[in-house]
């Protein structure tokens, strides 16, 4: 069976678009020869719908396109997709006997009718997962049948609970044992899995356990793309029985894999989707390797592509898409950033000209009396680097006015309060430039200093995505010398001189923070491990400084709750998979 993996990225909500995509996907396979398509978890909706799940006309509007688009288009190409169907427990079964329930559904549609259903097992409700909020989990697990084949559906979750993997259980149900113990000849998983650092390498690991644990071929569909704060990955692959990636989609990108696999031997063809498909290649052409029970072998000129080694390029490919499509799927075409010649800003408008293009972004300089030469001339240098449009909108005479008004004519007192209206300034100026021009305000500040409340409300906090928001300072770093790998972008002066606010004389971060190495660590182990002050400090931390540090991040809860949308690249975002309350003290 000639089986292809389509790589989608989805628009949450867009059912026709969304609907026109998989129409594609199926053309381009069935013109290779595919007999199936599988397309990723709720691909109809994309992922995740979260809360139009609750609107019956959103609902009627999947189920007309399941009947009047996707069941007609399998007369041409068997067709497996993922949308949520609302119905009883059992297919078939009469709605006077059960409840209607709404399911996160793999459905499997031949021949102009479904075929075949199977509804997703494990609900996560952990991190940014809110499943259970909206469907009712698979009562049992059974192979579908297509022709010869007895497939073994599986959705998302259901393939991350096997004991022995991990050395513990978070279902009581192993869906894919279950369905290996049915006799299932290979197993499908159609999966929506947001990325973070180090998640490829762990779901590919992960899948290799399970093929060589089961025996069994493992075809994997991932959809890809960013939709609000998480961003899709799509790595979507072939394992064979014996635990080799046989074929691996590109990351970050929407592709097209086709693969053949044999009941007593396989072989498997490559297949992009930027390219035409040409003639279907020679059924009769014999395999590459000899054939073995399920094993997936290469076939014909395509090589297998390398498995993916992580490194922070896969971040700075992550953040590039996630703003991409944030603005593509909100409607804007320009990007604002404000460039005060530190790293944080040089960063994002570096991300932000690889995302959209260096015509499509203005960065703008709004200096105050703090401001250094040097810090004014790496602004411009980096707008000429990158080839963005430039403005220079100094706040002297606005910062001025702010002053004598507030402190009634007398000489400014240098609090708090008077560094932080300069953000609060320049956040102003970026507001009627973007609610002026058209342009969606990039946020700058990461996740170090959002974690510990180094950032001003309504000032350097203003605008409508924040890029950095779950990039740590070290790894900020790390993106400068990526972006810099073959020419000089960011100036070398903004990677070498001491981070700085620059909202009073001599200002410098470590004035307010401990060495971001430090920070780093100690926030890493606090919000992504979730480890208490005790076992931080035993790593070799000061004691007091772990309390303070948890301090700042429980105090700043407040400030993150009003931040704009961040994207997410590691393993704990603050946003919507890190829910803490605001007014709360430990007891």
């Amino acid at each position: 069976m000639r089986i292809a993996l389509a790589q989608l990225n989805p628009t949450i909500g867009d059912i026709s678009g969304n609907v026109d995509k998989i129409r594609q996907a199926a053309g381009k396979a069935r013109r290779i020869g595919a007999g199936l398509v599988v397309s990723p978890e709720l691909a109809v909706t994309g992922y995740p719908p979260r809360d139009l799940l609750c609107r019956k006309d959103f609902l009627e509007r999947v189920k007309r396109a399941l009947e009047e688009d996707i069941a007609p288009l399998s007369n041409e190409i068997a067709i497996l997709v993922g949308a949520p169907v609302r119905g009883t427990e059992v297919p078939g079964e009469e709605r006077s006997t059960a409840p209607d329930f709404l399911f996160n559904a793999a459905l499997l549609y031949a021949g102009g009718k479904q075929i075949g259903r199977q509804d997703k097992s494990l609900l996560p409700n952990y991190d940014v997962f809110e499943e259970s909020r909206y469907f009712r989990p698979a009562g049992r697990r059974i192979p579908v049948q297509l022709g010869e084949w007895s497939l073994g559906l599986t959705i998302c979750e259901d393939i991350w609970n096997d004991k022995d993997y991990w050395n513990r259980q978070l279902y009581e149900v192993d869906p894919v044992e279950e369905l290996v113990a049915r006799g299932v000849d290979l197993l499908v998983n159609i999966s929506a899995s947001p990325y973070h650092y180090g998640k490829i390498r762990l779901r590919v690991d992960m899948l290799r356990s399970l093929a060589r644990k089961h025996g069994r071929v493992i075809i994997y569909v991932n959809q890809v793309g960013g939709n609000d704060e998480l961003i899709f990955d799509g790595t979507s692959l072939a394992v064979d029985a014996s635990g080799n990636v046989v074929c691996l989609a590109q990351s970050f990108k929407e592709d097209l894999l086709v693969l053949e696999v044999e009941q007593h031997g396989s072989r498997w063809i490559l297949a992009e989707t930027a390219a035409e498909a040409g003639p279907a290649p020679d059924r009769d052409k014999p395999a590459a390797a000899a054939n073995n029970e399920g094993r997936l072998s290469p076939c014909g000129d395509l090589p297998a592509r390398a498995l993916p080694e992580e490194d922070i390029s896969y971040v700075y490919r992550a953040l590039v898409l996630g703003i991409a499509d944030y603005m593509r799927k909100t409607g804007f075409r320009k990007a604002l950033v404000g460039l005060s010649g530190g790293i944080d800003s040089s960063v994002t408008a570096a991300l932000a000209a690889a995302a959209l293009g260096p015509e499509n972004v203005l960065g703008v300089s709004m200096p105050s009396r703090y401001s250094s030469p040097g810090s004014r001339y790496d602004a411009r240098k980096l707008a000429e680097n990158l080839g963005i449009a430039f403005r220079e909108v100094p706040i002297e005479g606005m910062f001025s006015a702010f002053l004598e008004v507030m402190n009634q004519g007398g000489e400014p007192c240098g609090d708090l309060a008077e560094e932080n209206i300069q953000a609060r300034i320049r956040g102003n100026i970026l507001m009627f430039i973007s609610n002026r021009e058209g342009y969606l305000t990039l946020t700058t500040g990461n996740k170090s200093e959002m974690a510990v409340g180094y950032c001003t409300l309504y000032g350097d906090m203003s605008g409508g995505l924040a890029v950095l928001a779950d990039v740590p300072k070290v790894m900020v770093y790390q993106l400068a010398r990526y972006i810099n790998r073959e020419r000089e972008i960011i100036p070398h002066s903004v990677l070498v001189k001491p981070p700085s606010a620059e909202l009073k004389p001599g200002q410098v971060d470590q004035d307010s923070l401990p060495p971001y190495e430090v920070l780093d660590a100690i926030l890493q182990a606090y919000i992504e491990e979730e480890k208490p002050a005790d076992e931080i400090a035993a790593r070799g931390f000061d004691p007091d400084l772990v309390r303070e540090v948890i301090r700042k991040v429980d105090r700043a809860e407040y400030k993150r709750r009003q931040a704009a949308p961040g994207l997410r690249v590691t393993s704990r975002a603050f946003g919507m998979g890190r829910r803490m309350p605001i007014a709360w003290r430990a007891g």
